[in-house]
């Protein structure tokens, strides 16, 4: 598992991952997911009070929170680090760190996977007044899972056989590549469980994020409604 989930090794140049940061149109192919006021949160986030580094390695957002850089001979390692979270904020903190760990594996998927391909993208979160454990629900036997890079076939308790590559794992979070979420290539699924927070979540919860690159309508629609019955089921709580 990575040691910092904050960092990420991009197999592109850093002039490519500056336009990623930088294009708010290039930016709405990784961070977050489709949403009615994604392309608001994109400009407040990205675009209002930043400091951009001369040399387009180092971006610092409003509320402290820092993209750094660093060409490799291999790519370029994007790391960000977290301000420091004040007031209100303050308890959405530990939710704020595991969406950045999911919207630069994203950032990367795109740069990697779908540089020039739109994507789709579907989401779904919920909880469980019953703790229901996320891995078991799904019924992935995460000590069986190979790790990032390698192959994998699993079939959920849902139904849906999935295969591709582990994209990523980490305590809280699964990335996996999955061949049918995309019409060439691979589409990506993240699954997170996150843990209660007092003031803000009584249960435990998880969400799903989907990104899928070029199915049709009827393929999308199915997709979006399997990942809807599951939460309903297992994680119908708000």
């Amino acid at each position: 598992m990575d040691t910092n989930p904050l960092s990420v090794l991009v197999n592109a140049d850093a002039e490519q991952v500056w336009r990623m940061l930088r294009e708010p149109a290039k930016t709405a192919q990784w961070h977050g997911w489709e949403m009615e006021g994604l392309d608001d949160e994109i400009q407040q986030i990205y675009y209002s009070d930043v400091l951009e580094s001369p040399d387009h390695l180092r971006l610092e957002l409003e509320m402290g929170d820092v993209f750094t850089l660093e060409p490799r001979p291999d790519g370029t390692l994007v790391t960000l680090t977290r301000g420091v979270a004040t007031g209100e904020f303050a308890k959405y903190d530990s939710d704020i760190t595991e969406g950045w760990a999911m919207f630069i594996q994203q950032l990367k998927f795109a740069l990697e996977r779908h540089p020039h391909t739109p994507r789709r993208t579907i989401f779904v979160d919920g909880t469980s007044a019953a703790h229901t454990n996320l891995w078991d629900a799904l019924g992935i036997d995460t000590g069986w899972l190979p790790g990032p890079g390698e192959p994998y076939q699993l079939t959920l308790n849902t139904g849906a056989a999935l295969k591709g590559k582990v994209w990523y794992r980490s305590d809280t979070q699964l990335g996996l590549t999955v061949a049918d979420y995309a019409e060439h290539g691979d589409g990506l699924l993240i699954l997170a469980q996150q843990a209660p927070v007092e003031g803000l979540r009584e249960h435990p919860g998880a969400q799903i994020v989907v990104s899928t690159y070029g199915l049709g309508a009827a393929a999308l629609e199915a997709v979006g409604a399997q990942w809807d019955a599951f939460m309903e089921t297992h994680y119908p709580g708000e």
